[in-house]
């Protein structure tokens, strides 16, 4: 497997979201992620270290250049908590929890997020702006409550299957609520 063609698949989905949803310092990204499945294996079966770390330094890349929090979920051995720096979990109110994500209980994605993040702390939940799941390890539930399905260019990564979301807000109130204000609306208002 080429370890450059993932890093730069990953990087393509992710800016394809990005076309969808601009992100920047005030927004987390979730990434569910399945190495076996990148690998062509089935999900929990052949995590990979390598594959974790070429998505890592694509995801990074991007990152550094947006400036996006990072998020990363863990397997359901450690109930899908969710691996972020630090600065996240306080930027962001996250309560930290205990436990260290490793390969077989927490996925090979988690567990290298884990170890290659600044202050790394693993957290029960998030209430992510947007997702990216890599191999369908079912990120829904880090969404925020209004999800919206983005479809990337590349359907896949590696073997893995490719599904993304961006979220909006609720939209409340009834036949009176108005959802954009007019420019005319505006300056009547000042």
């Amino acid at each position: 497997m080429k370890w450059e063609k993932i890093t730069e698949e990953v990087q393509s989905v992710i800016h394809d979201l990005l076309q969808a949803m601009p992100l920047d310092d005030r927004h987390l990204l979730v990434f569910g992620v399945s190495t076996s499945e990148v690998a062509g294996k089935r999900i929990g079966t052949e995590g990979s270290d390598e594959i974790a770390g070429a998505l890592f330094e694509g995801i990074r890349q991007v990152q550094e250049q947006f400036g996006f929090h990072l998020a990363f979920q863990c397997c359901e051995h450690l109930n899908r908590a969710v691996v972020v720096e630090r600065k996240t979990a306080e930027k962001f109110g996250f309560v930290e929890v205990t436990a260290i994500p490793v390969p077989h209980a927490g996925g090979a994605m988690a567990s290298y997020a884990f170890r290659h993040l600044h202050d790394a702390v693993l957290v029960e939940e998030v209430r992510a702006d947007a997702g990216i799941d890599i191999g369908d390890t079912l990120i829904g539930m880090h969404l925020k409550p209004v999800a919206v399905p983005v479809r990337p260019k590349l359907r896949q990564i590696g073997e893995a299957h490719v599904t993304m979301a961006k979220t909006r807000p609720k939209l409340i109130g009834g036949a009176r609520a108005v959802y954009v204000l007019e420019n005319n609306q505006n300056q009547e208002n000042s």
